[in-house]
């Protein structure tokens, strides 16, 4: 147990370190871009879930400084084919574009798209694999959305005063 403890007090000392030289951690709540984006997404499943995950991630705008427009396109094909012809897995792809304007002047500051896949099994019953459809889809729209924002995060010192 003796062991254990200089390593703990080196790894307490170095996060006090980092908190003190003004790290913060690019995913945390207080990123600067949180409440300054507001965005329009496709009205649809998909573009619910996926203006979910940016409000769970980037916040609420109360003020928006930027609009991020996303649309999305989505595409399944068999994966995997038994011998009997049957199609037992599913890929499922998405494209996200987005475009982020400043809503002062209109202006276009970011645009770009990001690609992502997941999959599903089809080897159950059909209301399994319904059910795997639909999950599949929304890992698709958290996925996409996560994208997106770690654009934005990396755009983040150019976009914050």
């Amino acid at each position: 147990m003796s062991s254990n403890l200089p390593s703990r007090r080196f790894a307490i000392l170095g996060l006090l370190a980092l908190g003190g030289c003004g790290f913060a951690p690019v995913y945390g709540n207080g990123t600067g871009l949180r409440g300054l984006i507001a965005f329009e997404t496709d009205e649809t499943v998909a573009g619910y879930r996926f203006g979910a995950q940016l409000e769970e991630r980037l916040g609420l705008a109360t003020a928006p400084r930027y609009l991020l427009r996303v649309t999305q396109t989505r595409a399944q094909r068999s994966a995997a084919i038994a011998e009997d012809g049957d199609t037992t897995r599913y890929n499922v792809t998405g494209t996200a574009r987005w475009t982020l304007t400043d809503s002062a002047s209109s202006e276009e500051v970011a645009q770009g798209q990001v690609d992502a896949f997941t999959s599903y099994s089809a080897t159950g019953s059909t209301v399994a694999t319904q059910t795997a459809t639909v999950d599949a889809d929304a890992r698709l729209s958290v996925i996409l959305a996560d994208m997106v924002v770690d654009r934005l995060l990396i755009l983040e010192p150019q976009l914050t005063p």
